[in-house]
């Protein structure tokens, strides 16, 4: 028996993660306290997605285990050390917003929650491979400082800049502001990075941009495609947070993403980062999506502009993955921005 052990199973990257490894023959311990009602409320509830893959999934067994509780976490560990073949570390707190009115609970969940299972694999299953799911917050705000243009439905780089085709792993994560999420997801980033360095763990962080995908319980503070759909489908309004709507941003759908776990884990490179999103292939500003949804639903969606941006939000962010590509030349990117947002369309009708 293979074991692939998922936190935030039940969540987008997690139960992707899930379905994939299933059906490579992997059981799959998924573990998920459906944290994300108590983020986010009805919207943010993903126990439809426990239920899907508890039915679709003969060899998914879940566990309602709270990350940041180090004894539960470790039952788990010593339970099935002998069969643990990965480990995809994807459970998390992911707003920005509420992050910064609860510092302390998003501290534990993303850090400690994170040093938790580093450390449990050191003890348990340290040739494990250990997927984390990081974020490109962990680069602040310092995407804001590059000479971005204002075009008529986006912010742009000149094509002869050093970043046009995305942003890699060169650029710094200091002095800049990261806000409360960006900070936690941070420390775990380079926790995770010192245990593959420093303890010789099979570690890698994947520091994406947006993901999206039919799984996604998008929610107004987290999601924004599958939040957008989702409300234009139901004819309610949609909020644009700052920057005129023309932030751009790269979306990976969760399926690509996963294949480059099953990249890493046919050949695991210890203390890696790559920087994972749609890059040039997929990606768009928040007018942009709006544009292909009223095209996809035909219908206008009904809008409100706030102002100011939230701290620490970047205006333009396109991942380039070139690195990621050069050790793993054999990923291929399936979904363009299109037809995941006819997706999500279809999904949600």
């Amino acid at each position: 028996m293979k074991i692939a052990l998922i936190t935030g199973s039940c969540g987008l990257v997690g139960s992707e993660s899930a379905i994939f490894f299933s059906k490579k023959g992997f059981k799959i311990i998924g573990i998920d306290n459906n944290a994300r009602k108590f983020f986010f409320g009805k919207d943010g509830d993903i126990s439809w997605v426990r239920s899907k893959l508890k039915l679709n999934l003969k060899n998914y067994s879940h566990l309602n285990t709270d990350i940041r509780n180090f004894k539960s976490l470790e039952k788990i560990f010593k339970k099935y050390k002998k069969y643990i073949k990965i480990i995809i570390h994807a459970a998390a707190q992911p707003s920005h917003d509420w992050a910064k009115n609860k510092p302390f609970i998003d501290f534990d969940i993303n850090a400690k929650g994170t040093l938790n299972m580093l450390e449990l694999t050191r003890i348990y299953c340290s040739k494990v491979p250990f997927i984390f799911m990081s974020t490109n917050k962990v680069y602040g705000d310092n995407p804001n400082f590059l000479p971005l243009e204002e075009k008529k439905t986006r912010w742009e780089l000149k094509r002869n800049h050093k970043y046009y085709s995305g942003i890699d792993e060169s650029m710094s994560i200091d002095d800049c502001t990261h806000s409360f999420f960006g900070a936690s997801k941070s420390y775990a980033d380079l926790i995770v990075q010192e245990y593959g360095k420093n303890s010789g763990l099979k570690t890698v962080c994947f520091r994406a941009g947006c993901i999206t995908g039919p799984n996604h319980s998008g929610a107004k503070l987290h999601g924004f495609l599958s939040y957008l759909v989702k409300i234009s489908i139901k004819k309610k309004k949609y909020t644009l947070i700052g920057y005129k709507g023309k932030q751009v941003r790269d979306n990976i759908h969760s399926y690509d993403l996963v294949n480059c776990f099953w990249e890493y884990y046919k050949k695991p490179l210890p203390g890696k980062i790559y920087n994972a999103g749609g890059g040039r292939f997929s990606n768009c500003s928040v007018l942009e999506a709006i544009n292909i949804v009223e095209n996809l639903i035909k219908k206008k969606i009904k809008k409100n502009i706030i102002k100011n941006n939230r701290v620490g939000d970047h205006i333009w962010y396109i991942s380039d993955m070139k690195q990621f590509k050069k050790d793993y030349p054999k990923w291929k990117q399936k979904y363009s921005i299109k037809k995941i947002i006819q997706e999500l369309v279809i999904n949600f009708s």
